[in-house]
């Protein structure tokens, strides 16, 4: 365990010998308090932190996994390619002490850096509204839609599978299904139109949600209703009125509160309600009232309705966002440290990138390949798409995504990252390391 340890702090001393670490760390040093200055928004004070926490978690998640790639790889090609391995590896320590050695200076390197970023940004996003003086009405608001870590619970779809095969029978007997299409692509079309006209209400009907296990923090707090409106016509002025109707609807009369507005289209809206109105057992029912003044149907999206309520603090959700971006630096350490043990300085680096990038767009890749897929489908069902589903999805876990709508990153999603990122796939790439630089040939022996 000592070798492994004089390895690590070996590594560190190195890494910060390195131009481009020295430029990295200046250039978030002095961009960081730059930004949360310069930065405005919309204007607005919860605009100009949103805009702030998510360029500078953006900025310092992106630089930090760059110098990981770069260090983790020329900490290890430098010494092989400068032959000052051979003087580590004839002293009595093993080679996959040297690796081990290597990746923990690598990831307690990134530990103090993230520490160190993290908290500047923490800091300038805390004492942001001080500085500018924010009122008390704007900084309840803040409280309520920022600096907080608000859970979000969403109607579940309708069940229509026997709507959709009592139509899909009807109109197979009366002749009507296009000859083109497949019996999975009409039932999936059918279902789609099924589940839409559930979330729409003509004029003059009611749509009801029910929610069960809406536990807040505290009970004299607020929690809310967000909301986006569809329309079938447009009204002149792009504005649809409407009731909201907030409580317990298992009793009678049923225990509402009622709330009248009037919200553009296309636009999502967000409606505070008390958070006593939910039951002693977390039951909570909301009902929507398309009024006659619309003269239109409205229609709630498949993401056009969502509850959310405080449960948890700013600083824990900060806290639990670090960790995210801490166990991508951790396998792109693992990534470094693999492809340094076979591959030449330039080649690890732009093997490592390749591989960065893809799993940063994983989403848009896979969208492109399942496009493609329709053409080459085993093909892509066998090689590509595997391979691609074997990286780790960045793009569904970055922490601006959660942070800048003040949405709670659940311990539950953090352990699922950690199991999948870091003890199966970075665990899975070090052990070829491993394997890779134990048969590896360093220097050949000629008498």
């Amino acid at each position: 365990m000592h070798s492994i340890w004089a390895v690590a702090a070996n590594t560190i001393k190195q890494a910060l010998r390195m131009k481009i670490a020295a430029v990295f760390i200046v250039l978030l040093i002095v961009l960081l308090p730059v930004m949360g200055v310069s930065m405005t928004g919309d204007g607005t004070l919860k605009g100009r932190l949103q805009t702030f926490v998510s360029y500078s978690l953006s900025l310092t998640n992106l630089l930090l996994c760059l110098l990981t790639i770069i260090v983790s790889i020329y900490t290890l090609t430098n010494d092989i390619k400068q032959k000052q391995i051979y003087t580590v590896i004839t002293k009595p320590i093993r080679r996959f002490q040297l690796l081990l050695g290597k990746l923990l200076g690598v990831v307690l390197l990134n530990i103090a850096l993230l520490v160190l970023f993290s908290a500047i940004i923490y800091t300038i996003t805390v004492y942001t509204p001080k500085f500018y003086g924010a009122s008390e009405a704007d900084l309840d608001s803040m409280n309520n839609e920022f600096f907080t870590a608000r859970a979000a619970l969403t109607p579940p779809e309708v069940d229509v599978t026997a709507e959709v095969l009592d139509t899909y029978e009807k109109l197979k007997k009366t002749g009507q299904l296009p000859p083109e299409a497949g019996e999975n692509e009409i039932k999936a079309e059918l279902t789609r139109r099924k589940q839409l006209w559930k979330r729409a209400a003509v004029v003059g009907q009611w749509l009801v949600w029910e929610f069960n296990n809406v536990r807040v923090l505290d009970p004299n707090e607020s929690l809310f209703i967000r909301y986006k409106y569809e329309v079938s016509i447009n009204p002149p002025d792009m504005q649809v009125y409407s009731r909201w109707d907030v409580g317990d609807n298992r009793q009678y009369p049923p225990a509402y509160e009622s709330f009248l507005r009037k919200d553009p289209i296309r636009t999502f809206r967000e409606l505070e309600v008390p958070a006593y109105l939910i039951a002693d057992d977390g039951y909570l029912a909301i009902r929507f009232l398309n009024v006659p003044l619309n003269r239109t149907t409205v229609i709630f999206p498949p993401d056009g309705l969502e509850v959310l309520y405080k449960a948890d603090t700013f600083t824990a959700n900060f806290v639990r966002v670090v960790l995210l971006i801490l166990f991508r630096l951790v396998f792109l350490a693992s990534l470094g440290t693999l492809a340094a043990t076979f591959l030449s300085f330039p080649v690890a680096i732009l093997f490592s990138l390749c591989i960065f990038f893809t799993a940063t767009i994983s989403g848009f890749c896979l969208e492109s390949f399942d496009y493609l897929g329709e053409k080459l489908t085993w093909v892509y069902y066998y090689t590509v798409r595997p391979l691609i589903l074997l990286l780790p999805q960045f793009d569904k876990f970055n922490p601006a995504q959660f942070l800048v709508p003040a949405r709670i990153v659940p311990w539950s999603l953090l352990a699922k990252v950690a199991g999948l990122m870091i003890c199966i796939k970075a665990f899975l790439l070090l052990l070829l390391a491993l394997l890779i630089f134990k048969f590896r040939e360093i220097a050949k022996i000629i008498i």
